[in-house]
């Protein structure tokens, strides 16, 4: 017996009310690993209840999975995800949402040299803390909740040129 998943709920990103992304680098043997963080702040429509479906919902339109590991985006062709880099900028771009961000510098000469940059999609909303603050965002990003629940994947970075 076969059975037809039919999720016609439109995507609603007024649930995913505003939708933050902070930038860092970690430290490996390798060299710096280029990180990014994109959470809301659970300000939307339905208050932070909502967030969790809202961006599920978002990232199945744009061919991710949540909580299956780490995908690794370099090789694939037609992912509607990107990452766009331009000297002092940086947007992360999917189906309904282009998200603008500043890199920090350190962030910037790691994503130069790897050519990629590992993108945590939160399903949980921000819990706290100053978003920015390094402390609430290591907090957040590595709680064992955040990382269970969200979507992982190495994003190949684009430029202007590319």
């Amino acid at each position: 017996m076969t059975s037809i998943s039919t999720d016609t709920r439109p995507l609603r990103t007024a649930d995913l009310g505003t939708l933050v992304i902070m930038s860092w680098s970690r430290e490996t043997p390798d060299g710096d690993v280029p990180f990014l963080l994109a959470c809301s702040l659970g300000d939307g429509e339905g208050g932070p209840q909502a967030v969790p479906d809202a961006v599920e919902r978002l990232l199945r339109h744009s061919g991710i999975s949540v909580g299956e590991g780490v995908l690794d985006a370099t090789g694939l062709t037609g992912l509607p995800v990107t990452l766009l880099v331009v000297p002092g900028a940086a947007a992360l771009t999917m189906r309904g949402v282009n998200a603008q961000f500043v890199p920090t510098p350190e962030w910037r000469k790691a994503v130069d040299e790897r050519g990629y940059a590992c993108l945590i999609f939160a399903t949980r909303p921000w819990s706290g803390g100053e978003p920015g603050d390094g402390e609430a965002v290591a907090a957040f990003a590595n709680d064992e909740a955040t990382l269970s629940s969200a979507a992982q994947v190495i994003l190949p970075v684009r430029s202007l040129r590319s």
